[in-house]
C-alpha cells in the first residue's frame, strides 16, 4: 500500500524537516510520497523543502506565489496525491506521526475518512472555546456527531478525495462533503503537541469567513438537487407572517373601523409578502437551472454511452 502525506505550510522553516524524519520513522513498510505545498512563505520554508526533495525522489513540493490558504494547498495536494490512502497534516509538529498506524487500523474496520479527535488540546481557551461551539453547530448542521471537525490529522481513501472540491474555508468542513457523499466517516483520539516554534497563523476573522462556508457546504450538501425546498421554505414563512400581520390590520379595519393609513405594520406586512414571494421565485428560478443542467448532463452522458456501443458493436464484428 502506498501512502500519501499532504502538508500545507506558511513560514515553518524550523519544522520541516523533523516532520518529515518524524513521518519516515513511522510509516512502517509501506510505500510514500510526500507533498508539501509552500504557501506563499516568505522565510526559508521553501528552501528547506527544495534540499528535502533533492535528497528524497518521494518528496514533491508545490510553491504558491502568494498566501492562498489551507483550502487551495490541500486541493492542490489532492490533485497530484497517487497514494491509496492520503494523510493530511498540519507542518507545525502539533500532529504527532506515530498515530498514523492508528489511523490505517481504523480505515481497515470499512471507514472511509477517519479525522483526528485532539481530545487534550494544547491551545490557549480563546481557541478551544470557539472550537468547541463551531463544533456542536457543524454537528447539528450536518447529522455528523464528531467532537473535532477542524483537525487537520486526518487519513483518506484515495476514492474520497477525488470527489472532493474545496476553496475558501471548506477544509473544515471536508468530513461532511465526504458523508453528504457516502463516505463512512470515523474519528479517533491523537495526541496534540505543544507548537514548538513559531506562532498560530489564525486569527478571529477565520471564524466569520468559516460561518459563510458553513451556509455553503449546507447548500450544496442539502438543496443543490432541490433548491426550491430551501428558498420556497424561506419564502413562504416570510409571506405567511406579513400575511398573518395583514389579517390582523384587516381585522381592526373591518370590525373596528381604525384607520391603516397610519399604520406602519401595514407597510411591513406588505414588505414581508414581497419578499417571500421574491424568495419563492428565486427557489423557482434556481430549479430551472438544475433541472437544465441535469439535462444537459443526462444528453452527454447517453452521448458517451452511445459512442461507447457503437465502438462495441465495430469491436464485435
Amino acid at each position: 500500500m502506498k501512502l500519501s502525506f499532504v502538508i500545507p505550510a506558511y513560514n515553518e522553516e524550523e519544522s520541516i524537516i523533523q516532520l518529515y524524519e518524524e513521518i519516515i520513522g513511522n510509516r512502517g513498510e509501506h510505500q510514500y510520497e510526500i507533498i508539501f505545498i509552500e504557501d506563499g512563505s516568505t522565510d526559508g520554508t521553501f528552501e528547506v523543502m527544495r534540499e528535502l526533495a533533492g535528497r528524497d525522489a518521494n518528496v514533491k513540493v508545490v510553491k504558491f506565489r502568494k498566501n492562498l490558504g489551507k483550502a487551495a494547498a490541500l486541493q492542490s495536494g489532492f490533485n497530484i496525491a497517487s497514494g491509496d490512502v492520503i494523510f493530511t497534516m498540519d507542518a507545525d509538529l502539533q500532529d504527532d506521526p506515530k498515530e498514523i498506524p492508528h489511523f490505517l487500523e481504523k480505515l481497515a474496520e470499512g471507514n472511509d475518512l477517519v479525522t483526528g479527535w485532539k481530545k487534550k488540546r494544547h491551545d490557549p481557551l480563546s481557541k478551544r472555546l470557539p472550537s468547541k461551539f463551531f463544533n456542536f453547530i457543524t454537528s447539528q448542521s450536518f447529522g455528523l456527531k464528531l467532537h473535532d471537525y477542524n483537525c487537520g490529522f486526518k487519513a483518506y481513501r484515495a476514492e474520497v478525495i477525488k470527489e472532493l472540491d474545496i476553496y475558501g474555508e471548506m477544509h473544515r468542513y471536508i468530513p461532511a462533503l465526504a458523508y453528504s457523499r457516502g463516505f463512512k466517516v470515523a474519528e479517533i483520539v491523537v495526541e496534540h503537541r505543544s507548537r514548538q516554534f513559531g506562532n498560530s497563523k489564525y486569527g478571529w476573522e477565520r471564524y466569520f469567513r468559516g460561518f459563510l462556508d458553513l451556509l455553503t457546504v449546507k447548500l450544496l450538501t442539502h438543496y443543490s438537487r432541490s433548491p426550491l425546498y430551501l428558498f420556497g421554505n424561506i419564502g413562504a414563512s416570510i409571506s405567511f407572517l406579513g400575511f398573518l400581520i395583514a389579517l390582523y390590520l384587516s381585522v381592526l379595519k373591518i370590525f373596528f373601523d381604525q384607520p391603516l393609513s397610519n399604520r406602519p405594520l401595514l407597510f411591513l406586512a406588505m414588505l414581508l409578502i414581497m419578499v417571500g414571494l421574491q424568495f419563492f421565485s428565486l427557489g423557482l428560478l434556481s430549479e430551472l437551472i438544475v433541472n437544465q443542467n441535469r439535462r444537459l448532463n443526462r444528453e452527454k452522458n447517453l452521448s458517451i454511452q452511445t459512442t461507447i456501443n457503437l465502438g462495441e458493436e465495430r469491436d464485435g464484428k
